[in-house]
C-alpha cells in the first residue's frame, strides 16, 4: 500500500499508536501541540511544522512572506492551545542553487514574525537538498501555559455552540502567506470565556471540524448560510480551501451570548456557525479540505 492509498489521519494514527509516552506527557499526538507537565506544575507546549516549496508556497513566492508563514504557523498552533510562544529552532533544507538573497529575505520574514509575537530564535540546522528537490523550512517551537488555560481539541460537549474567528476561504489568493495568528484573541478567550475545545483551521473547516468532533466523541450541525465568507468566495471554498489559520472553538451555549456581547471590537469578527450534537445524531455532510498524500 502507498501513502496515497490512505488518509493523512489514518497514517498519523498508524505511526503514533505505539509511541512511548513518559508520565509527564499530558497531551501527545493528535492536538495542535504536545503538552508536557513541568516540575513546578506549569505546562510546556511543543510544536513542529514545515513549509515545502510547491506544496505550501510557490517557487516564485516572495521569500519574506514565506518566512513569515513558516513561523506564524507554529505561533497559530500554540495560540490554539491557549499558550504563549517562547522560542523556536529552524531547520533549512535548501537546494545549493538557492540564492543568498532569497535566504536573507526568508529570515527577514521569520524575524519579523518572531519580533511581533515576542519569541526567540535560538538555533536550528541546515542541510542541502538534491538539485531537483523542493526547498523546505521546518520550525520547531515551544510555548508556556498555566494549567488552568489549557484548551484541547478533545473536550467539546453536545450542545456546545461552534464559533470561528475572521473569514474563511480564498487562501490561495495570498492570505496563506500574510495571515495573522490569532494569539491575542485566543489568550483573551482562555482568560474570560474559556472554550470547551479549540483548534486552528489549517486544512479547512470541512476537514478540521470533523477532527475536533471525532476526538470529542461528538457530532455537529452547521448553519452553512452563516459561514463568514472571504469576499468573492463560495460556501464550498470557505469549507474546503484551507490555510485560514482562524480559531475554531466550542463553548457552552449558556456563555455564547455573553461572549458575543463582550468580544473586543479590535479583534477579527466572531461568528457562531452551529452547534455540537451527540455522537448518535447525524452531522452536517461536509466535503473537501486539504489532504496530504492524496493522489
Amino acid at each position: 500500500m502507498k501513502l496515497s492509498d490512505s488518509h493523512e489521519d489514518a497514517l498519523i494514527q498508524r505511526v503514533t499508536q505505539h509511541l512511548h509516552q513518559r508520565d509527564d506527557v499530558l497531551v501527545g499526538p493528535g492536538d495542535d501541540c504536545a503538552v508536557i507537565t513541568q516540575a513546578d506544575g506549569s505546562l510546556l507546549l511543543l510544536k513542529t511544522d514545515c513549509v515545502v516549496e510547491s506544496v505550501h508556497f510557490l517557487p516564485e513566492a516572495d521569500a519574506e512572506r514565506v518566512g513569515w508563514k513558516a513561523l506564524a504557523r507554529v505561533v497559530s498552533d500554540i495560540a490554539a492551545m491557549g499558550g504563549t510562544p517562547t522560542a523556536c529552532v529552524i531547520t533549512l533544507i535548501l537546494r545549493p542553487d538557492t540564492s543568498v538573497e532569497w535566504l536573507d529575505a526568508l529570515y527577514s520574514g521569520i524575524q519579523r514574525c518572531a519580533t511581533d509575537f515576542e519569541l526567540s530564535i535560538v538555533g536550528g540546522e541546515t542541510s542541502s537538498a538534491p538539485p531537483l528537490a523542493p526547498n523546505i523550512i521546518s520550525v520547531a517551537g515551544t510555548g508556556s501555559l498555566p494549567p488552568q488555560h489549557l484548551v484541547k481539541r478533545s473536550t467539546s460537549q453536545p450542545g456546545d455552540a461552534i464559533f470561528v474567528t475572521g473569514s474563511l476561504g480564498g487562501s490561495i489568493h495570498g492570505k496563506h502567506l500574510d495571515f495573522t495568528p490569532r494569539l491575542e484573541p485566543a489568550q483573551w478567550l482562555v482568560k474570560h470565556h474559556k472554550p470547551s475545545a479549540m483548534m486552528d483551521l489549517s486544512d479547512g473547516l470541512a476537514k478540521d471540524l470533523p477532527r475536533l468532533a471525532q476526538l470529542s466523541q461528538t457530532h455537529y450541525q452547521l448553519d452553512l448560510n452563516s459561514l463568514p465568507l472571504t469576499p468573492s468566495c463560495t460556501t464550498q471554498q470557505a469549507l474546503a480551501d484551507g490555510e485560514d489559520y482562524e480559531l475554531l472553538f466550542t463553548l457552552p451555549p449558556s456563555l455564547a451570548s455573553d461572549l458575543q456581547n463582550s468580544w473586543p471590537s479590535h479583534f477579527p469578527p466572531l461568528t457562531q456557525i452551529g452547534h455540537m450534537t451527540t455522537a448518535d445524531s447525524p452531522s452536517t455532510p461536509l466535503n473537501g479540505g486539504w489532504e496530504h498524500f492524496s493522489s
